[in-house]
């Protein structure tokens, strides 16, 4: 199951969208529950956007430098899955 990672409303500050500043995470990269993913800023602060759950950065939707409104995607995070010998 997929969890999706979106922008947050920042409270007491009307926002309406973020800046992706950097990602700290690739595509393919386990996270940890907490673990800061993703750079962002508005007009009136910069934060990191930590994970809500252990697993695996599956895809990144939204580039650096990019304008992201509030409520939209950023990320795909999926279960961890058990490696397989070939």
């Amino acid at each position: 199951m997929l969890t999706t990672l979106k922008v947050p409303k920042t409270g007491g500050i009307p926002t309406t969208k973020a800046n992706v500043v950097r990602w700290l995470k690739r595509e393919g990269e386990h996270v940890g529950r907490g673990e800061p993913v993703v750079e962002l800023e508005t007009e009136k602060v910069s934060y990191q956007l930590e994970s809500p759950l252990e697993g695996i950065l599956i895809k990144i939707l939204a580039q650096e430098n990019s304008q992201v409104p509030v409520g939209e995607a950023l990320c795909q995070i999926g279960p961890r899955q058990n490696s397989v010998s070939s």
